[in-house]
């Protein structure tokens, strides 16, 4: 996040890259300020000149001249190489891309009438993705008759929400749209605990030899 720059005799300029906005950037030829104050390509403040002057500095460098904050007064550019800077910034997006885990939201049914073992299945189902980091909706549709029954349902949901206590999180408590009953299970933030590492064994203590006394 971008904070505002102040200038002063005492205060050194801060800056960061991740300020720049590529999309507004103005750089070059293309800086039309009467005078800009420069930074040059290690980061140190070389003072304020016409943009002319400056641009002749980054040419001297096979550099590139960018304006990179062009709200302050005078707006201020540094010099430095544009094309290794979108390069770089590009690579840290893709690799940040790559660390980035979707989360999905998986749905498991149940009816009214579900017996222990189909239960037990669904509720495995639920455990498996809570472990996978996804989100889960348990969901019970009522048929017909069925809507006078709508406690067991959700008697059904808490106790499943009672039986992956260990491993997720209410996200939405159950509730009643039309004929549909439905919750909401996030994964917890400690489910993947690392392994317990085993504890070394003791040290063998090498046999004791008998000294035999003159």
């Amino acid at each position: 996040m971008c904070h505002a720059i102040i200038f002063t005799s005492s205060c050194p300029i801060t800056w960061t890259e991740d300020c720049i906005d590529k999309r507004f950037i103005r750089m070059n030829e293309r800086i039309r300020a009467r005078e800009i104050r420069v930074i040059d390509d290690e980061g140190q403040q070389i003072g304020i000149m016409p943009p002319f002057e400056a641009l002749k500095k980054a040419r001297e460098k096979n550099l590139d001249l960018v304006e990179i904050s062009p709200t302050a007064n005078p707006p201020v550019c540094r010099i430095m190489d544009y094309g290794k800077f979108l390069y770089q910034q590009e690579k840290k997006e893709r690799e940040a891309k790559k660390h980035q885990k979707t989360i999905t939201v998986k749905e498991v049914k149940f009816r009214i009438n579900v017996d222990e073992h189909d239960y037990q299945t669904k509720k495995n189902h639920v455990l498996r993705f809570l472990d996978e980091g996804d989100k889960v909706k348990a969901t019970i549709f009522f048929r017909g008759r069925e809507m006078t029954r709508t406690g067991l349902g959700r008697e059904i949901l808490e106790r499943l929400i009672k039986d992956v206590d260990q491993k997720g999180i209410v996200e939405f408590r159950p509730r009643q749209e039309g004929n549909t009953l439905h919750l909401i299970l996030a994964p917890k933030k400690d489910v993947a605990q690392k392994p317990q590492q085993k504890a070394a064994p003791p040290p063998v203590q090498p046999p004791m030899q008998r000294v035999n006394q003159a």
